[in-house]
Order: C-alpha cells, then structure tokens, then sequence
C-alpha cells in the first residue's frame, strides 16, 4: 500500500442529502434506514457511538490504513467537504488509536459531521467535550507510530472499503445514531431514502394507534408489521 488521496467522483444530491438528514429527526433513523434495505447495510454490533446523543447523516469520505502500520489520517482533512462522515478501515485493530481529540477537532473546523473507526481511538474525553461523534471498535491510549516516525503513509482516501462488515465506498450515505450505523450505497439512496420515509411515517402512525389502544391483532391488520 502507498499514499493514495483521491478526490471524491460522486456524491448524493442536496435533494438526497436533505432527505437523509430530515429522517434524523425521527427514531432510531439506523433501524429505519436498515428496515427499507431489507437489513443491509448494518455495521457490526461492536461499533460503539462514544456519545448517546450521536446522530447524523453524510456522505462517506473513506480511508483505507495498512495492518501492523497504522499511520494518522490527517491526510483525510485535504479533500474533506462539510458534511462529510469520515469512515476508517483500521483493520480492526484495537490497540493502536487512529484518531484522537485533536483530529476530532479539526475535522469539525472542516466541517465533518462524524466518523466512524473500524478500530481504536483515543481522546474521548476531548472528543465529547467538542460534541463531534464518532463511532469506534475500541478505545486504547497507545497512537499510531506517526508520532514518533513522521511517517504519514501507507494510507489509501477515498477508495472502496470494508468497515465493520460492510462495503463503503466513497459517496455512499452513513446514518449513525445511538443504536449503530447503516450505510446506503450511493447508486440506491434516493430509492431508500423514499422507502425509508414511507417506514418512518408508517411508525409514527403505529404508535398512534397505540395510544388509542389498539391491539397487537389490529396493528397487524391495519400496518402488516409491527
């Protein structure tokens, strides 16, 4: 692996962008979002939000780091747009942080909505006083060997990767909140997106129905799911 930094070809319309962002006002939007995707898209449980107050919607600027040489992915801030979710392939290493308070700091200068780590970082203390989210595989005090070798590469940005369990490219839209993260390919979002906003209104529905006092049978009839 080499330094690779490639500036992002696709991206979600505003009108897209928008929608994803309006399904954040509504519950557990991972869960709906996993509903209108047949249960695609979910990372793996091990992925842990730092703050229950995360949530957020963006396109993925992702970043690839090589195994056993894990180096910062300050290379990411060069090409980050507002907006952005930063998604890591850290190999799911989980004794060497990749990212800390500072970066998370940085990235919010930039504008970057949240990361999510497929491996260790450090600094959550920071991280949560800043109010930037972010989900990792672990947390471990020990960094990256960038500190001490002032290396800054291998590392790959804006490539396809695997994170948690599922394939991100760069583009796809990163829904993560309280309850974990969901990722939707690019080329299908705004067929989800219409989906996954049917789903959420259908729910709100439902729990009115459930204050009236319908029962199990009734909901059924009425919604075919609960």
């Amino acid at each position: 692996m080499r330094k690779v930094i490639n500036q992002r070809e696709k991206t979600p319309t505003p009108e897209v962008l928008k929608g994803f962002k309006e399904l954040l006002k509504v519950y557990s939007p991972s869960c709906v979002v996993a509903d209108a995707q047949e249960r695609a898209g979910v990372m793996r449980s091990f992925m842990k939000p730092i703050d229950k107050k995360t949530r957020f919607a963006g396109p993925a600027l992702t970043v690839r780091l090589e195994p056993g040489n894990q180096v910062d992915c300050l290379d990411a801030l060069s090409v980050a747009q507002d907006g952005d979710v930063i998604v890591v392939d850290a190999a799911g290493e989980t004794e060497t942080s990749i990212w800390g308070g500072l970066m998370a700091g940085l990235c919010q200068m930039k504008g970057v909505v949240g990361a999510v780590v497929d491996g260790a970082i450090r600094d959550t203390d920071e991280t949560r006083d800043l109010g930037f989210y972010i989900f990792a595989k672990a947390i471990v005090p020990r960094s990256t060997h960038t500190i001490v070798s002032g290396r800054m590469e291998p590392i790959e940005i804006n490539v396809p990767i695997q994170c948690a369990g599922v394939v991100v490219n760069p583009g796809d839209i990163v829904i993560g909140d309280e309850v974990g993260v969901t990722v939707v390919p690019l080329e299908s979002a705004a067929e989800v997106l219409e989906k996954a906003s049917h789903q959420a209104e259908m729910e709100e529905q439902t729990r009115a129905r459930i204050r009236e006092g319908k029962t199990v049978e009734e909901l059924l009839e009425e919604f075919g799911r609960l």
